[in-house]
């Protein structure tokens, strides 16, 4: 008897057509404001990373195939067709996973995709042409689009002119960053295992990596979960490099203990409040107010083997929470525009408006005078956003330290910009960088 296994049958890969059909889809929802945490969960399982992938190169290069596609088309057609005719030309001038076709074959893959959708069929012919001809005209069509602003820089005009406002140093270099995917970034849980020892472990299975920070590890090239050593162990988790930092500021210089109360008040997805524990043992209280996303810092702490008071609820509300005891530590990763996380959720800037600044930096105030209260004299808080406008960072803690005067502002990295590194003590830009933008300050309460 032949106790040979059959070959397993060899799996296809994804009909391009079938990817841009979704890709366009998913294109369309973020014009029409809808976040890909919300849409790409609805993409066949066997399509999704492809897809992704590719939407998030589309999202890159939007500002760029608006300009072109408002050239080909004197009038816009319907907006399914219009996402499409997006798409398509965003991955043609793309260096990403576009670039992996050559450009006839994602023409005529388009036409295809179009067939799929009766919202599209009809209009086939029109995207041939527009695409064709784009084929035939593609260095003046550009040069023309680049006229515009958007086209050049790949974002809103408000956000380019208040980047450019906020950062007259370097506002082109952050846009240029935000137009590159950012790497893979891990925290080696010290609890578990040293950095180095981790490192070598991922050398073993031949993933490159080097060091970032005090806990963190920036890989050569992503890789799936599954493939990191111990990862369902606790050992690693994916944590960008500027997000690591709010554990070293919020912890050094001071002695803490299983009695020091420590409150995260907007703690979700966990990763900050995970961070604090593998670095000291605390009396920690994790605050959100979603009670789903409460869960999912729940499952991260079993997995690294952490344990944390987590409760539903709203930091700005303390009446429904807070017990009276004070905090000698308060750490606040204040509600944001999410601007400076643009590398890793190209969607953002197409979902914000101008107006949400302002709406975010009230209520940024809000939770700042609110929990101020809560820290006890001689205690420190934390305040931090992912995000590189000065509404949202410096300009926000100047105007808190005008109204407590009992604050002192210890000098930190405050405005950390998009793709940067650290050396010697500064942060520089670099193409590699394992910073998103972010803001951090930490803000010390007198004693009487």
């Amino acid at each position: 008897m032949n106790d040979t296994a059959p070959p397993k049958p060899l799996r296809q890969a994804p009909r391009l057509a079938d990817q841009l059909h979704e890709v366009a889809r998913c294109v369309l929802a973020v014009e029409q404001g809808q976040s890909l945490s919300e849409v790409l969960p609805r993409v066949t399982a066997g399509l999704r990373p492809g897809v992704q992938a590719l939407t998030f190169q589309t999202l890159r290069q939007l500002g760029t195939a608006r300009a072109v596609a408002r050239l080909l088309a004197r009038r816009p057609p319907a907006p399914p067709v219009l996402a499409l005719l997006h798409t398509v030309l965003a991955l043609l001038m793309a260096d990403g996973p576009g670039a992996d076709y050559p450009a006839h074959t994602l023409v005529d893959q388009a036409i295809e995709a179009a067939k799929l959708d009766r919202a599209t069929r009809m209009q086939a012919g029109f995207l041939n042409a527009c695409l064709r001809r784009y084929l035939r005209e593609s260095e003046a069509l550009l040069t023309a689009a680049r006229r515009d602003p958007e086209a050049v820089w790949n974002h809103p005009g408000w956000w380019i002119e208040r980047v450019r406002r906020d950062h007259p140093d370097h506002w082109q270099a952050m846009l240029a960053a935000n137009n590159r995917p950012g790497p893979m970034v891990l925290r080696v849980n010290r609890r578990h295992v040293d950095r180095d020892g981790y490192a070598r472990q991922l050398a073993a299975d031949g993933i490159e990596a080097h060091a970032l920070g005090e806990d963190g590890l920036v890989l050569a090239a992503p890789q799936p979960v599954e493939r990191l050593p111990g990862f369902a162990q606790g050992l690693c988790s994916v944590q960008d490099g500027a997000a690591q930092l709010a554990a070293t500021l919020l912890l050094q210089g001071r002695a803490w203990s299983t009695d020091t109360r420590v409150l995260d008040a907007c703690a979700a997805p966990g990763g900050k409040t995970a961070h604090l524990l593998e670095r000291a043992d605390l009396d920690l209280l994790a605050l959100d107010v979603d009670p789903r996303r409460c869960e999912r810092i729940h499952d991260n702490l079993r997995r690294l083997g952490l344990t944390a008071k987590v409760k539903a609820a709203d930091a700005g509300q303390p009446d429904t929470w807070w017990d009276g005891r004070p905090f000698e530590a308060i750490l606040l990763d204040a509600p944001c525009t999410a601007s400076g996380i643009v590398r890793r959720h190209p969607d953002v800037r197409r979902l914000r408006r101008a107006s949400d600044v302002e709406q975010l930096a009230v209520q940024q105030r809000r939770l700042l005078d609110t929990l101020w209260p809560l820290l006890k004299p001689g205690g420190r808080l934390l305040y931090c956003t992912c995000s590189v406008f000065r509404a949202e960072g410096q300009d926000q803690v100047a105007a808190f330290l005008e109204r407590h005067t009992d604050a002192l502002a210890i000098p930190s990295v405050g405005h950390l910009r998009p793709g940067t590194v650290m050396a010697g003590g500064e942060f520089n830009d670099n193409e590699s960088g394992g910073y998103d933008g972010f803001f951090y300050a930490r803000l010390d309460k007198a004693l009487p």
